[in-house]
Parts: structure tokens; C-alpha cells; sequence
């Protein structure tokens, strides 16, 4: 791709902080949005070091004159956007139950999390920061790419969305709105040249879910071994197994009737039954 204004939320993370690295090594100006200002400054820093041109930004995806006030401070440090990555989002403890699948009784326990005591609140933060988090930016943003050649948006969406796993109904749900959502977004702006696609990453180990997939002594929790059992590839994906969905992705060239597509990278997991 000829040189791009990127900017890409949730950028303090594992995964769309290596996005921002291999983005910036391609000669690209990148912009990194996240919460923590510290988290993503550290990121942009190391893309300095190595010779890429990178800035940090403090940003609530869920607020709207958060992401303007972001806005505004890139197009003075860089101009318009050309490329929107929506990587903000994740899970909350308030939206996960206990169990993985009923058990007698649930429906009366206050002692654990069961389905019938989840936080509404929870819920509705995760299906917020989630959703909200991607169409707010979306709607700050796409305004730059109007009228431009080559813009794009690409989203995160999740294995979830395909197919639910178990204790996470929101995080499940609300990834299965971002895949719906891309679709709709590839339609609504196709008259204005502008891609919509997403990316479904299957699992790779982030900060968020390491206390899911490992005990403290950093052995393989029982929730490790189901899902290593039900991806052909019997292993996780490493971060920059993501790139070439993203490069391609991205490319306005290589994929330029591409738009409403989700592309999983998962190790084969939404290929296989488990028989």
C-alpha cells in the first residue's frame, strides 16, 4: 500500500498493538488509541525506536467527545485517517457465570455467578464497549475517508461469534454483533468506496484472558485443554499469525472487492465438529 494515516483503538493491547508494529514497519503513520495512555504511548515508543512514526492518544471508545477531542489532535499531528482498525473491546467478570452449563439449583445460588444472577450492568458494559466501541469511533472517523481512494475500516470480531463458548454469553453475543455490523457497515458505505471487513481471531493469549487459559504456576488450565482439543492445529496463535489476514485485508489493491467479509484465524477451531 502507498503510505497510510492508520489509527487504531484499543492499541495498548497484545493483539492491535502488533498491529500498530507491523503497520508502522510498512511505512505507515500510525495513530494508537487506547484507554490507557501509558499502555499505548509504550507501544508507540518502541515503534519510534525502530525507526517507525507513531503517536499515542488517551481515548474512551465509549465516549464521543473523547474520540473527537482524539480526533482533532491527529489530524493536527497527522491529517485525515485513512484506515480505521476497531480494536477496543474485551470481556468484564460481571458478564461471565460460573458454570459452564446449567446445574440444579442455579437458579436460586447467590454464592456463585450462575445465569440467573448475572449483572445486568455487566452485560451491559460488555455489549457496550464491545459494539458502542466500534460504532462511535466509526462514526468519528469515516468522515475523513470520504471522498478518498483506498480507505477501509476493519474490525475485530471473535471465534465467539460463530460459535458461542460457554460462561461468556456477552462477550459471546456482542462479538456476533460486530460481525453483523461489519456486513451491515460493507453495504451502507460501499457507495462511498470505503471497505468494511473483519478480522475473527480463534485463540491467542492476551492479558485478559491468560488468568482463563493458566493457573498462577503457569500450568494449562481445563479450559486449556478443551480448546486445544478442538483446534486441529493443537495450539494457540501467536500475535503476528494475525498479519497476513490483516495485510491482505487492509489492501486496497489485493482486496478490492472484498467488503462484509469476516475472516477467521483460528487454527482450523469454526472447521471442526470435535468428532
Amino acid at each position: 500500500m502507498d503510505q497510510k494515516i492508520i489509527v487504531i483503538t484499543g492499541a495498548g493491547g497484545v493483539l492491535c498493538s502488533g498491529f500498530a508494529k507491523v503497520l508502522a514497519k510498512e511505512g505507515h503513520k500510525i495513530a494508537l488509541l487506547d484507554l490507557n495512555l501509558e499502555a499505548a504511548e509504550g507501544f508507540a515508543e518502541e515503534i519510534r525506536k525502530e525507526g517507525g512514526d507513531a503517536r499515542a492518544y488517551g481515548c474512551n471508545v465509549l465516549k464521543k467527545d473523547s474520540l473527537e477531542e482524539a480526533h482533532q489532535a491527529i489530524l493536527k499531528d497527522y491529517g485525515k485517517c485513512d484506515i480505521l482498525i476497531n480494536g477496543a473491546g474485551g470481556n468484564n467478570p460481571r458478564g461471565t457465570t460460573d458454570h459452564e452449563t446449567y446445574e440444579p439449583g442455579d437458579e436460586t445460588r447467590e454464592d456463585i455467578k450462575t445465569f440467573f444472577n448475572l449483572d445486568p450492568d455487566g452485560i451491559g458494559f460488555v455489549f457496550n464497549l464491545n459494539f458502542l466501541g466500534t460504532l462511535l469511533p466509526t462514526q468519528v472517523f469515516v468522515p475523513d475517508m470520504i471522498g478518498k481512494e483506498g480507505c477501509s475500516i476493519l474490525n475485530v470480531s471473535s471465534m465467539n461469534a460463530f460459535c458461542p463458548l460457554t460462561k461468556i454469553p456477552a462477550y459471546s453475543g456482542a462479538k456476533a454483533a460486530i460481525s453483523n455490523f461489519t456486513q451491515w457497515l460493507a453495504v451502507h458505505f460501499a457507495p462511498a468506496g470505503i471497505r468494511v471487513n473483519a478480522i475473527a481471531p480463534g485463540f491467542f493469549v492476551t492479558h485478559q484472558n491468560r488468568g482463563l487459559l493458566f493457573n498462577e504456576d503457569g500450568t494449562p488450565t481445563a479450559r486449556t485443554g478443551k480448546i486445544l482439543a478442538a483446534t486441529p492445529m493443537n495450539r494457540f496463535g501467536e500475535s503476528e499469525e494475525l498479519n497476513g489476514a490483516l495485510n491482505f485485508l487492509l489492501d486496497p489493491e489485493k482486496a478490492s472487492f472484498i467488503t462484509g467479509v469476516v475472516l477467521p484465524v483460528d487454527g482450523g477451531f469454526s472447521a471442526y465438529s470435535g468428532v
